[in-house]
């Protein structure tokens, strides 16, 4: 198995070792299985706070690749997307895919199978049929008092 993460200098399941607040910045952006999830708008009840994913992703999204086509700087187009890190997690968990691997290891729950750091290969998480390659939709091209027709079910 070809191994990305011992190749970048990481250590063999670090996150299996380590709490998430001792993640360098490097293995906590390891993390990250590129599935395009959180990228997805959202609608929250304001009710019960239950959240649901739309197929409306942020302007931003590769639809191709599932990753930000502006990661580095995307403040300056997006100001409102969340740094997620090991100190806000807390208030952050509870929206983030159930298939993530932040929300996962926040839960005390194990990485699929799929998830790039366990295969050794980002296709996995495609392959998988949890990523959201493919079938989004620009939020410029949905109004957002329409983003309700597009709720969608969390591929997992």
């Amino acid at each position: 198995m070809n191994d990305p993460i011992n190749r970048a200098g990481l250590g063999h399941r670090f996150w299996e070792r380590k709490p998430l607040s001792k993640l360098s910045q490097q293995e906590w952006e390891a993390l990250c299985d590129g599935c395009g999830k959180c990228c997805l708008n959202k609608l929250e009840d304001e009710d019960t706070g239950e959240v649901e994913l739309t197929r409306v992703a942020c302007r931003l999204l590769d639809d191709s690749t599932c990753r930000c086509s502006q990661y580095d700087i995307r403040h300056q187009f997006v100001p409102e997307c969340i740094v997620l890190t090991p100190r806000n997690i807390d208030s952050h968990a509870y929206w983030m895919p159930s298939t993530c691997a932040y929300r996962l290891l926040y839960e005390g729950q194990p990485l699929y199978d799929w998830h790039p750091l366990i295969s050794g290969t980002a296709q996995s998480v495609h392959d998988a049929g949890v990523s959201v390659q493919g079938w989004t939709v620009p939020e410029f091209e949905i109004p957002e008092e329409e983003w309700e027709d597009h709720i969608i079910v969390e591929p997992i």
